[in-house]
C-alpha cells in the first residue's frame, strides 16, 4: 500500500519586534472596558499599517517573509491568514520592533481589536470548521485501548514504529502515514497480543532476559519505584507468564572493591518470594538463581532490589557520580567508576515454565470469556457473543452483522483444528488486525455535499472526546448515549464532560496532552554530563517528568486557573526530588503535595524537567529557556538562526584564559547584529532562569564567577529572577491562553490549527477569561467549538488524496 503522508502548511513567522512598554494592553479582550477611546476607522488603521508596518514589510525587504502593502484593515478577512500573524504578534506585544516609529496611545489595540472583529464577523457568517483524513491509533493509545479491552498491559514499541510528531504532538492525522512495514506491524502486534490474552496452557520453557539501563541508581538510599521499601537499587519490570507453571529468576552481579555481604530480595506482585544472600568475590559473580516458584499465568511486576544496610548520607569514596556501571555497553565506559562499595544489579533472566498446570482465570481471560461453552452445542452461540462484544468495544460502535462476518469465519476454521479457545484466539487476532479498529474513521453522512459543513455522528462525536480526555476508547456510558443519539444534545454532552473529567482517566490530559505540549520528552535526550552532576540519575528524571504531570493533572482535577501553571505555590515531590530541591523532611517513593518556603521555584519555571530539557549537557542555556518560554507558553516562536551563523559553543574563549560564564558567551555572541535582532528577546527570559543549573538546582556563582542574571524583558520591565520574569508573564495572560487553547484544540481535533480557526479560539479564550481562565472553560469551550463538533465534506478527490489512493 501507498505510504499516506500530509504535509500540513506552516503558520508561524517571525516579524521583526522589539521594546513595547504600553504593550500590557494589548494583553487582555477587556481591555474595551479598561480603557476609554475613540477607535480610528477601518481605513484610518489601514494608514497605520502602511504607516508603521510597511517600511519593514514590503515587496523589496520582505521581513518576515511578509508584505504589507496590500494589506486593508477593512478587509482583513480576505487576507486572514496574514491578519492572524498580525494578531499575534500584537498581542503579545512583540511588534513594532525597537527603535522604530510608533503609534500614540491605544492605536495598537485598536488595531488588533479591529482585526479580530472584521475576521470573527465574517467567520460567523461564513464558518469553517476544517476537514482532515482519519486518524490511527498510535503507541500511546493502542496501549490503553489494548488495557481497556483486553485487561493487558502492553508495550506497543514492542511491535510498532516510533510515531512521528507534527507540531507538539503524536496524534496529528497529517504525519500518520500507512505503510506495507506498518500494517505487518500492527499484524504482529494482533498476533502477540490475542496470545498474550488468551494464555498458552502447552507453552515451551523459555528464557527471557532483562538488562538494567545504566542510569538505574544503585545508590544506597535510591530505592526503585514498585520496589519493597527498605530496599535499594535492583531491577523492576512487568513479565509476561504464559501457563500456570514453575518459573527459574536468576541475576547476574558486579561487585566492587570493598563490597561485602549483601541479601537480594525477590518479589512478585509486592509478595516476597525469595531472599538470596551473596558474598563479594572480587568482581563479576557467576549468575545465581532462585529455586523453581510457581506463578500463575498472566501479568506480574516482578522486582528484584538489595535490602538497604546503610541508613542517612551515604559518600562512596571512589565514585564520581551515583549511576550503575553494569548497564549493557554504554556503561562501559564507567566501568572504573560507579558505587565501588555497593554491589550492582546487571541483568534478570526468567525462564519457564517448567511442570506447566494450564492457565488461571487471569485478568484477561475474565474479559473476554464472558461465557464457557459446557458442551459442543454450546460453542457456536458462546463463540458469537464473546466475538460481537469484544467488536463492538474494539470497533468503538456496535458491531455490524458484516463486521463480524470475518472474524467468526476465522474463528469457526480455527475451532474446527484446535478447540473452541484457539478459535476465539484467531477470531481476537483478525479484530486487532481489522482497520476498525487501528483507524479512527469518522463517517460522512451520505447526503453530505462537498465543500459543506455537517455534524459529526454520535459515536464518532463519542470517540472524539473520549480519545481527547482519556486518551482511549469511549466507555460503556459514552456508547449507550451514542447508541440512543443524545450524546450531541447540549446538556448531554456537557454533563459527559463533567463526569469524565473526574474520572481517573481523565490523567490522560496530563501524561498526553501536557507531556507533549511542554516538550517533557525532550528532558529524556538531555544526559547531565556525570562529572559535573554526580547526583543525577534516571529515577531523579523520571521524577522530574512526574512531578510536571502531577502538577498539570491537579489543575484539571481541581479545576484551577491556568495561570497557576506559572504562579503556583505547590507541587508534588518524592522523597529523591525533594533531596534535590533541599527540601527536607519528605521520605519514601511516593508523591506528595507540598507547598513552597518562598517564591524562588514557584510555578512550572522552577520544574526540574522544564530546567533540564532546556539545558545543554554540561551548561545551562539561557537561549533554549527563553525559547522554550516564547515559543511553548506565549506561541510567538523565534525564526530559526539564519545561515552561517557562528555557534554559540564557537564563543567560548577568554582573553586571560578563564572559563567564560554563558552571559559572556552570549554578550560575545550577540556582538553580531544579526544574532541580536533575535537573542535580545530571548535572552533576558532564560538569564532572569539562570540561578537554576542544568538539573533544575540552585546556584549562585558559574565558574567561580558570582551569576549576573540581569536583564530587560522586550517591554522594558526588568527580570532579574525567576518572580519577576513570572510577574511580567503573568501581566499578559491572553498570549498565554491563547496559545494553550490552540494547542489544546489541535491535540483534541488531531490537525494543526489553522489561520481560520481563529475565531473559535478567540471564543474560547473570551469564555474562559470570564471564569477566571479556570481549566474547565478551555476544556468545554474545545468540546463546545466548531472544529471539535463538525467538519467540512471534502470532494471525491480530497478524499482520496488524503487516504493515499
Amino acid at each position: 500500500m501507498k505510504t499516506l503522508a500530509l504535509s500540513a502548511a506552516a503558520l508561524g513567522i517571525w516579524l521583526t519586534v522589539g521594546s513595547q512598554p504600553d504593550a500590557t494592553s494589548l494583553s487582555s479582550s477587556k481591555a474595551t472596558a479598561e480603557h476609554s477611546f475613540d477607535h480610528p476607522s477601518n481605513p484610518e488603521l489601514t494608514d497605520v499599517v502602511q504607516q508603521y508596518c510597511v517600511r519593514c514589510h514590503n515587496e523589496e525587504r520582505l521581513t518576515g517573509n511578509l508584505s504589507l502593502e496590500a494589506f486593508a484593515v477593512e478587509v482583513a478577512d480576505q487576507q486572514a491568514e496574514t491578519a492572524e500573524k498580525m494578531i499575534v504578534k500584537l498581542r503579545a506585544g512583540l511588534m513594532p520592533p525597537p527603535g522604530a516609529r510608533r503609534p500614540q496611545g491605544d492605536t495598537l489595540l485598536s488595531l488588533v481589536q479591529t482585526l479580530e472583529t472584521v475576521i470573527d464577523e465574517a467567520a460567523a457568517g461564513h464558518p469553517d470548521p476544517g476537514a482532515r483524513r482519519f486518524q490511527r491509533l498510535n503507541r500511546p493509545e493502542y496501549e490503553r485501548v489494548i488495557r481497556d479491552l483486553l485487561a493487558l498491559n502492553v508495550d506497543a514499541g514492542r511491535w510498532l514504529p516510533a510515531d512521528t510528531y507534527l507540531g507538539s504532538f503524536d496524534n496529528m492525522s497529517a504525519a500518520q502515514g500507512l505503510s506495507t512495514t506498518l500494517l505487518e506491524a500492527y499484524l504482529r502486534a494482533a498476533t502477540e497480543i490475542s496470545r498474550l490474552a488468551i494464555g498458552t496452557p502447552d507453552a515451551v520453557s523459555s528464557s527471557v532476559k532483562y538488562t538494567n539501563p545504566i542510569e538505574v541508581s544503585q545508590h544506597a538510599w535510591d530505592q526503585l519505584e514498585g520496589a519493597p521499601f527498605g530496599t535499594r537499587g535492583g531491577i523492576v519490570l512487568t513479565h509476561d507468564f504464559p501457563a500456570d507453571g514453575e518459573y527459574v529468576f536468576s541475576v547476574q552481579t558486579l561487585f566492587g572493591r570493598g563490597t561485602g555481604i549483601e541479601d537480594l530480595d525477590f518479589s512478585i506482585n509486592g509478595e516476597g518470594v525469595a531472599l538470596l544472600g551473596l558474598e563479594n568475590n572480587g568482581g563479576s559473580s557467576a549468575p545465581i538463581e532462585t529455586e523453581p516458584i510457581f506463578v500463575p499465568a498472566g501479568q506480574h511486576r516482578v522486582a528484584v532490589a538489595f535490602v538497604r544496610r546503610i541508613e542517612g548520607p551515604y559518600e562512596d569514596r571512589l565514585s564520581p557520580h551515583a549511576w550503575s556501571f553494569v548497564g549493557g555497553e554504554d556503561a562501559q565506559q564507567w566501568a572504573n567508576y560507579g558505587i565501588t562499595a555497593l554491589v550492582h544489579l546487571s541483568d534478570l533472566m526468567i525462564t519457564g515454565p517448567n511442570n506447566s498446570r494450564g492457565i488461571s482465570e487471569t485478568p484477561s481471560r475474565e474479559k473476554i470469556f464472558i461465557c464457557y461453552p459446557a458442551s459442543p452445542a454450546e460453542e457456536q452461540p458462546c463463540a458469537e457473543s464473546i466475538i460481537s462484544k469484544l467488536a463492538s468495544e474494539a470497533y468503538r460502535r456496535p458491531a455490524t452483522t458484516a463486521d463480524l462476518e470475518g472474524p467468526m469465519s476465522f474463528y469457526t476454521s480455527a475451532a474446527s483444528e484446535g478447540g473452541f479457545e484457539l478459535g476465539i484466539r484467531i477470531a481476537l487476532q483478525a479484530i486487532l488486525a481489522s482497520p476498525a479498529f487501528l483507524l479512527r474513521l469518522e463517517r460522512e453522512p451520505d447526503q453530505a455535499v462537498s465543500g459543506e459543513n455537517y455534524r459529526l455522528g454520535d459515536f464518532d462525536l463519542a470517540s472524539r472526546l473520549s480519545f481527547f480526555l482519556w486518551g482511549t476508547s469511549p466507555d460503556q456510558q459514552l456508547l449507550e448515549l451514542a447508541t440512543q443519539g443524545q450524546l450531541t444534545e447540549p446538556p448531554v454532552l456537557a454533563a459527559q464532560v463533567e463526569r469524565m473529567l473526574a474520572d481517573p482517566r481523565s490523567e490522560a490530559l496530563a501524561t498526553r496532552f501536557a507531556h507533549q505540549w511542554l516538550r517533557l520528552q525532550d528532558a529524556a535526550k538531555n544526559q547531565p554530563e556525570p562529572y559535573f552532576y554526580p547526583d543525577f540519575n534516571g529515577q531523579l528524571r523520571q521524577a522530574m517528568v512526574r512531578e510536571t504531570e502531577l502538577f498539570f493533572y491537579d489543575l484539571v482535577r481541581e479545576d484551577r486557573s491556568l495561570l497557576e501553571l506559572l504562579s503556583a505555590d505547590y507541587t508534588f515531590v518524592n522523597e529523591s526530588l525533594a533531596r534535590h530541591y533541599g527540601i527536607p523532611g519528605i521520605s519514601g517513593s511516593e508523591f506528595r503535595r507540598i507547598r513552597y518556603p518562598d517564591e524562588t521555584r514557584q510555578g512550572l519555571l522552577g520544574h526540574g524537567s522544564v530546567l533540564l530539557l532546556t539545558s545543554m549537557s554540561d551548561r545551562t542555556s539561557p537561549v533554549l529557556r527563553g525559547k522554550w518560554v516564547m515559543e511553548v507558553l506565549m506561541g510567538a516562536p523565534p525564526p530559526p538562526p539564519p545561515p552561517d551563523i557562528p555557534a554559540f559553543d564557537q564563543t567560548e574563549s577568554s582573553s586571560d584564559g578563564r572559563q567564560l560564564t554563558t552571559r559572556e558567551r552570549m554578550e560575545l555572541h550577540r556582538a553580531n547584529p544579526t544574532c541580536n535582532s533575535c537573542h535580545r528577546f530571548m535572552d533576558p527570559i532564560g538569564l532572569a532562569l539562570d540561578n537554576f543549573d542544568v538539573t533544575g538546582k540552585w546556584r549562585i556563582r558559574e565558574n567561580g564567577m558570582p551569576l549576573d542574571t540581569r536583564g530587560t524583558f522586550y517591554d522594558g520591565s526588568s527580570v532579574n529572577t525567576p518572580s519577576e520574569l513570572r510577574n511580567v508573564l503573568l501581566k499578559r495572560p491572553i498570549p498565554l491562553a491563547r496559545n494553550f487553547a490552540s494547542n489544546l484544540l489541535a491535540y483534541a481535533i488531531g490537525r494543526r490549527v489553522e489561520y481560520y480557526d481563529q475565531p473559535s479560539i478567540r471564543l474560547i479564550v473570551q469564555e474562559a477569561e470570564a471564569s477566571e481562565y479556570r481549566m474547565s472553560s478551555f476544556i468545554r469551550g474545545v468540546v463546545e467549538s466548531l472544529p471539535f463538533q463538525m467538519m467540512r465534506s471534502q470532494s471525491t478527490d480530497e478524499a482520496q488524496h488524503d487516504s493515499g489512493m
